[in-house]
């Protein structure tokens, strides 16, 4: 995994020479906010104790404002709460002048999203995350019902984001969960002690 722009010698921003990320202002990017607080529901559920990922803003590498995953002159990226994050800016791809800062597919918008919170997560905690509850093994973002051999950007597969497992090693690739909904996968057990930190 690679670092984005403005990354520091470990490749997580917050440690570089130029401006420093700020964390997002709440209502600045409705769609990426949604997106994450879906993303954070699983964060939730199989991370105990972790705390919700946030949105951390940096100046554009030359404030340049039509640059990759930048927002009028900002990267927006998926980060711990510490504001530390690693990998791409969340973004669909170039922003043309006058296009809108957030594509507004909100199954796009929630794939990249767990895309780069899944980056930050794996690559921050030293772990791989989400995991199949069925084969252990790391899943990734993909629209539902999509193939081994699956593509991004085929337009055959038109279905909600899920957390996509690519099985054992007979096969047996599955949608293991919609993005989000990864608590209703939980054993019994961690369920149960997921609903009393909810009370808490």
């Amino acid at each position: 995994m690679t670092g984005g722009a403005g990354t520091g010698d470990d490749g997580c921003r917050g440690e570089s020479g130029r401006a420093e990320p700020e964390r997002g202002e709440a209502g600045w990017w409705p769609g990426l906010e949604a997106a994450l607080a879906v993303v954070n529901r699983d964060v939730r559920a199989t991370l105990p104790g972790q705390e919700p990922l946030i949105l951390m803003v940096t100046p554009a590498p030359d404030g340049a404002a039509g640059s990759t995953g930048s927002y009028g002159g900002q990267e927006v990226y998926v980060a711990m709460a510490d504001g530390r994050s690693h990998g791409n800016p969340v973004h669909t791809g170039d922003l043309e002048e006058g296009a809108p800062p957030e594509p507004g597919d909100a199954a796009t918008v929630l794939s990249v999203v767990a895309e780069a919170a899944q980056e930050t997560v794996m690559e921050l905690l030293w772990q791989v995350w989400p995991l199949c509850r069925e084969h252990g093994i790391g899943m990734h973002p993909r629209p539902a019902g999509t193939s081994e051999d699956w593509c991004p950007g085929e337009t055959a597969a038109a279905g909600p984001p899920v957390w996509w497992c690519r099985g054992g090693r007979t096969g047996g690739c599955h949608d293991a969960s919609p993005i989000g909904e990864l608590a209703d996968t939980l054993r019994g057990k961690e369920r149960r002690a997921l609903r009393r930190g909810r009370r808490r």
